[in-house]
């Protein structure tokens, strides 16, 4: 089967779920498949977390998901060691990060501190617990949702940790022909159980590896590092409202 018949069944089920908004499915499947990480900034009840859901299950991918509050712990997140007396030593037990989808979900409303501890996974896809370093499954994927930050109790995430993510989208409030189906249809966290996997795992190595195959024209390379430069010297806006 041809990568771009996979990719539009695979878009196809996950349009059952996530209604009316297309455009985004398709850009957090592009985010999988670059190998990057994901972060939608959104009000709560748009459907964050049910797209990520479906995604995983869509790829036949293990979830996990992290509620993110104010008084989450790193341990809590990549693990700890615990002594048990019939082995007599520390036991690690790992934490909800080892997982191939890691949905952190309000990522922004736990400190700093916590939100550190996903640095090294997003980038080097590992784990340092006690001096021991562990490597995440293949592949790891994290998917972070934020609440907007007028909203009492969230953390600004600082620019080390947006590095990380290869893509920020919004989802947004659905129009109203999709909300008219939302409204007379099954509730989409009922679907997820039955939703069943449209790829394997192997499907998604598969394609990766042929997207890091594309090659890029060297004026599209151009156009993307005058784009940064502009960015960075601040002549992006200036551009803008000329």
């Amino acid at each position: 089967m041809q990568a771009d018949t996979k990719i539009q069944q695979l878009l196809n089920q996950l349009n059952t779920v996530i209604v009316g908004k297309s455009q985004q499915v398709s850009d957090c499947v592009a985010c999988l498949l670059a190998g990057g990480h994901l972060l939608i900034e959104d009000v709560p009840g748009v459907g964050k977390t049910t797209l990520a859901h479906a995604l995983a299950r869509s790829f036949g991918l293990q979830f996990s998901r992290v509620q993110f509050t104010a008084d989450l712990m790193p341990s809590d997140l990549v693990g700890v060691s615990i002594y048990e007396r019939g082995r007599e030593g520390f036991v690690f037990h790992p934490g909800p990060v080892f997982a191939q989808v890691l949905l952190a979900d309000e990522i922004n409303r736990a400190s700093p501190k916590t939100q550190s501890a996903l640095l090294e996974a997003m980038e080097e896809k590992q784990v340092t617990v006690e001096g021991e370093t562990r490597a995440l499954p293949e592949p790891f994927f994290v998917i972070a949702t934020q609440n907007p930050h007028d909203q009492l109790g969230t953390y600004a995430l600082p620019e080390s940790q947006l590095d990380r993510f290869h893509m920020r989208l919004s989802i947004g409030y659905p129009d109203r022909a999709a909300e008219r189906e939302l409204l007379r249809g099954q509730d989409r966290r009922d679907m997820l159980d039955k939703l069943p996997p449209a790829l394997t795992p192997a499907d998604l190595a598969a394609l990766q590896h042929t997207v890091s195959q594309v090659h890029t024209a060297e004026p599209v390379l151009e156009y993307l590092q005058d784009l940064v430069a502009a960015t960075r010297n601040g002549q992006w806006f200036a551009q803008g409202l000329s």
